[in-house]
């Protein structure tokens, strides 16, 4: 069954445009808007672009919505593909998700520009690759690579004299780099029915917030890892490119199969600083038994439940991964188990509704890299 999404309620149209925009790009904008909401589904999205048409008159006689798909071909943002029903249809292409994940970054992270060869900074100094300026002293393992030689000779003839010339290893100074870490972080996205609960859409929100964050990692910091999951009663990891096509299930929340996929996915990584993000609007209400089975309990906080998920935040902690929770939700029980998960983990949470989760989460982003360097 095809579910059509309301976007009366929630969909921000702006009749602003700016006045360079050709007809093609001021289109391409909603539709992008629009592919987000209705999980990938093109004919899904058209239609809403022709209803918009009709109410704000987007098109002239001279660029109409045919013409806009016909551009969309031609530009390569979608292809002719076979439906499971074995009936043929459009859809988008890797060319749009690209596109999609860099709307949402704008959209979310705004203010930030995006860089080639990004990499977070520590204010540890020691062995890095980027220069401060800053001289110290010469310790047995610095890479010779390291040694100002300019600096070292000029010590050599205050210390030394310059009639018998020597340099000795007390003369050598280094000059001092940064650290440009690497981070390794795994987003947890809750698909669960109760995102999309008494008609209030949170996950298109969260999957932006997916998207941008996976954009910035990608562009910004190169360097670093980013995986991404998705839990209901079960947890399995998606790649950046399916995040569009995500949709809600009529799922429980079994948060604990999603941290044990989140671990298991950070132990592999070597040498890198550790973080989980989860974003998250229900409690904890599911589990799966060792014979296979799932024991779920919607009723308020089942301790059967949330104990076995403080224990996780405690394993993450003794491995130094913080958890930072986003809860889309401000129910007084909710924020309770949310205390007491954090607590556990010594993470950091955060209450929040639908509007600014990107900025928050990027905030993190930021905060927990810097403070992971010293550990």
């Amino acid at each position: 069954m095809k579910t059509h999404h309301n976007f009366k309620k929630g969909f921000v149209f702006k009749t602003y445009e700016a006045p360079t925009q050709s007809p093609f790009d001021k289109l391409f904008e909603i539709f992008k808007e629009l592919i987000t909401h209705t999980s990938g589904d093109f004919d899904e999205a058209i239609e809403w672009l022709r209803e918009l048409d009709k109410e704000y008159k987007l098109t002239t006689s001279e660029y109409t919505i045919d013409d806009f798909i016909e551009d969309l071909k031609t530009k390569g943002y979608i292809r002719e593909e076979i439906k499971p029903d074995g009936k043929g249809g459009m859809a988008i292409t890797a060319k749009t998700e690209r596109a999609i994940r860099q709307a949402a970054l704008d959209q979310i992270f705004g203010a930030i520009k995006r860089s080639g060869s990004g990499n977070h900074k520590s204010k540890q100094m020691g062995q890095g690759d980027e220069h401060t300026g800053d001289f110290r002293n010469y310790q047995f393992g610095d890479g010779l690579d390291k040694v100002s030689m300019t600096e070292s000779l000029k010590n050599a003839q205050i210390n030394n004299g310059i009639g018998d010339f020597s340099l000795t290893e007390d003369d050598l100074v280094v000059e001092d780099t940064m650290h440009k870490s690497q981070m390794s972080t795994v987003l947890m996205i809750d698909i669960s029915h109760s995102m999309i609960l008494y008609g209030e859409d949170r996950i298109t929100p969260a999957k932006k917030v997916a998207m941008a964050l996976a954009e910035l990692i990608t562009t910004r910091y190169p360097k670093d890892t980013l995986d991404i999951l998705v839990f209901g009663n079960d947890a399995w990891p998606i790649k950046i490119k399916d995040l569009p096509y995500l949709n809600v299930g009529p799922y429980h929340t079994n948060t604990v199969a999603g941290l044990q996929l989140a671990l298991d996915l950070l132990r592999r990584k070597r040498n890198t600083n550790k973080q989980i993000f989860m974003i998250t609007d229900g409690k904890p209400s599911c589990l799966r038994l060792k014979d296979g089975s799932y024991y779920k309990d919607s009723n308020g906080l089942n301790p059967h439940i949330t104990n076995k998920c403080y224990a996780m935040a405690q394993q993450a902690r003794k491995l130094h991964i913080p958890i930072t929770t986003f809860m889309i939700a401000e129910d007084p029980y909710l924020m309770q188990f949310v205390q007491e998960f954090t607590k556990a983990n010594q993470g950091k949470a955060f209450y929040t509704g639908i509007k600014g989760l990107g900025e928050m989460i990027f905030e993190d982003y930021e905060t927990n890299r810097k403070k992971r360097i010293k550990g």
